[in-house]
């Protein structure tokens, strides 16, 4: 089987990494959680109380960032530390745009995540991986939802999770980091020339991973 690079872009809460995860089980490939990373990076800032982007990095080095496979999905680990809940809480997703908006972070991460890209198929999700990380995916997906579906999406999840949410502020929150994420200097969220716009709006997970894998069986 050909080693394939699919790359999922799109705005917060459009269903990225759920269909990302599925389709790597699916088709045996690696799956790179990039929006992990970056809130790695923003948790370290808040915890380390710092904005300085060589500190925030001298600290992932002596403490890498890695992926393991646990009995809920996978898990993100900081050193020995398990921060897969804790990087999905509202204090870091409020602040992770100011800090994935760096340079020299995002160069950091781009430079791990294109090393893991080259030793296997790979799928990864993200805001610009089809324009920056991977521009020579095979595959480039850039996958969209309304704003007050993503907010159900992300409203129903923190709950479940036992994370207290308002829908209503859910929804501000969510069309303001649209805004980051598209008007950022680095790296903004675009879609790249040659990737397929996907609506997610009213299509359920398994229709959008259907339509993804039919695409990259034909390139496989």
């Amino acid at each position: 089987m050909k080693k394939i690079q699919i790359a999922i872009d799109g705005p917060a809460s459009s269903g990225k990494s759920t269909v990302a995860k599925i389709i790597a089980r699916n088709l045996g490939l690696i799956y790179l959680d990039t929006g992990a990373m970056y809130r790695v990076a923003t948790l370290v800032a808040l915890q380390e109380k710092t904005e300085d982007a060589s500190k925030i990095i001298q600290f992932i080095e002596n403490h890498p960032i890695s992926f393991a496979n646990g009995k809920n999905g996978q898990e993100v680990l900081v050193g020995l530390d398990n921060v897969t809940e804790v990087i999905r809480t509202n204090e870091v997703t409020n602040a992770v745009s100011k800090i994935s908006a760096m340079m020299e972070i995002r160069e950091f991460m781009v430079a791990e995540q294109q090393r893991i890209a080259q030793k296997d198929g790979i799928i990864m999700d993200g805001r610009d991986i089809g324009t920056v990380v991977l521009p020579q995916a095979n595959l480039k997906i850039f996958l969209v939802a309304s704003v007050d579906e993503r907010a159900e999406r992300r409203y129903k999840e923190n709950l479940s999770k036992g994370i207290p949410t308002d829908l209503d502020r859910l929804k501000v929150e969510i069309a303001e980091r649209d805004r980051k994420d598209s008007t950022r200097v680095v790296s903004p969220l675009k879609q790249a020339d040659d990737a397929i716009l996907l609506d997610s709006t009213g299509k359920t997970i398994k229709e959008i991973v259907q339509f993804i894998e039919e695409k990259a069986k034909k390139l496989m």
